[in-house]
């Protein structure tokens, strides 16, 4: 459960950054998801901090760029910037049977839903228009994120 948390924090972190192909591997060695561009260039990577239980993401210098963290009371996922100021939320919309993604006011930016018949999740503005999909690669073992 937690890899799939991981992994969903991920995968919101570089549609909203990156908007390009880009693919993400697990490095054992480090204990972190590393983004690769298309040419396979580092441009990024994600770690757990055990301590705040949190995911933080760095750029390719190390420098920090954003915490994800988990809020029990309102029951989303918050993310805030390297100074600690709230970007946006993310909870799951079981009405419409998806994750919306929330600017920091509220405001519905864009959505996340799973795709049956393409085994894959379909990544939405909040008009409702694709602008792209995540699909996992078995050749590689990895994540694929595909720009409509």
């Amino acid at each position: 459960m937690k890899r799939l948390f991981i992994l969903y924090v991920l995968i919101m972190f570089n549609v909203v950054v990156y908007g390009q192909d880009y693919t993400q591997k697990w490095n054992e060695l480090y204990k972190r998801t590393e983004f690769y561009d298309t040419s396979g260039k580092m441009i990024g990577y994600a770690k757990y901090n055990d301590l705040f239980k949190r995911m933080e993401y760095y750029d390719a210098y190390g420098n920090l760029k954003k915490i994800e963290s988990y809020n029990n009371l309102y029951d989303r996922t918050e993310t805030k910037n390297s100074n600690g100021n709230l970007q946006q939320t993310r909870n799951y919309n079981s009405l419409y049977d998806r994750e919306d993604v929330k600017d920091k006011n509220g405001n519905v930016i864009g959505y996340k839903k799973w795709n049956s018949i393409y085994n894959r999740y379909d990544v939405f503005n909040s008009y409702g228009t694709l602008l792209g999909y995540y699909k996992w690669n078995d050749l590689f073992n990895r994540w694929e994120w595909h720009e409509q």
